[in-house]
């Protein structure tokens, strides 16, 4: 069944992390995450083959398929076409907005990663269908991320119209606090699958960004 854009529920978005799982099974994780809640998932695998990819990426659309939650491949636009995703997150070194939308069409999603209040005035004129601000809080996933504030990241949501998720360190202290900045959801990594019971973290999580 095919994802509606506009019904996309961004409240709580896995970003998958193999280092972070250890010796567990990332499918097995992604489904564990799901029915504890998780609304949206992202594939990003940053150390393996195009092929190794490729067959992570089919197994991981089988789960969400299955859950009808939308699935999104970070970076590679070749893997995202290549098993029919549901989107494509891009950074802001990657290929422009403007030329990933033209090859891939306007049926898929397309997010964009940002740091300021500028990169997502300009990916939303681009047409993104939404954007990832951060990095929100440290973050080991990106020792080099800038940081932003509270206020910056409502100053962000007041002056766009799509949908915007933060990104960077948020747990389940921290969650709640950034919820109150009216951001439609957050990224999350560590905070899911770095527990040792992924579905009751995943429970608690959307617990705590539903109220």
């Amino acid at each position: 069944m095919a994802i509606t854009k506009s019904k996309i529920d961004y409240k709580l978005y896995l970003v998958t992390d193999r280092d972070v799982l250890g010796s567990r099974d990332l499918v097995q994780a992604v489904e564990e995450a799901i029915k504890g809640g998780t609304t949206i998932v992202q594939i990003r695998e940053k150390n393996c083959s195009n092929l190794d990819f490729y067959k992570i990426a089919m197994e991981v659309k089988e789960v969400t398929s299955k859950h009808n939650v939308p699935l999104i491949i970070n970076d590679r636009l070749d893997i995202a076409l290549a098993i029919k995703a549901d989107g494509l997150h891009i950074g802001q070194e990657d290929l422009p907005l403007t030329v990933a939308r033209k090859i891939i069409g306007e049926d898929m999603i397309i997010g964009v990663s940002a740091t300021t209040l500028e990169e997502a005035m300009i990916a939303q004129e681009q047409g993104a269908d939404y954007v990832g601000i951060g990095s929100v809080y440290p973050t080991s996933t990106k020792l080099d991320a800038k940081y932003l504030s509270r206020d910056e990241l409502r100053r962000i949501r007041e002056a766009l119209k799509i949908p915007i998720v933060g990104i960077g360190g948020i747990n389940e202290e921290n969650v709640s606090e950034l919820m109150e900045t009216n951001i439609d959801g957050v990224a999350i990594v560590s905070a899911i699958l770095g527990k040792e019971d992924i579905k009751s973290a995943a429970e608690q999580l959307s617990m705590l960004v539903n109220r």
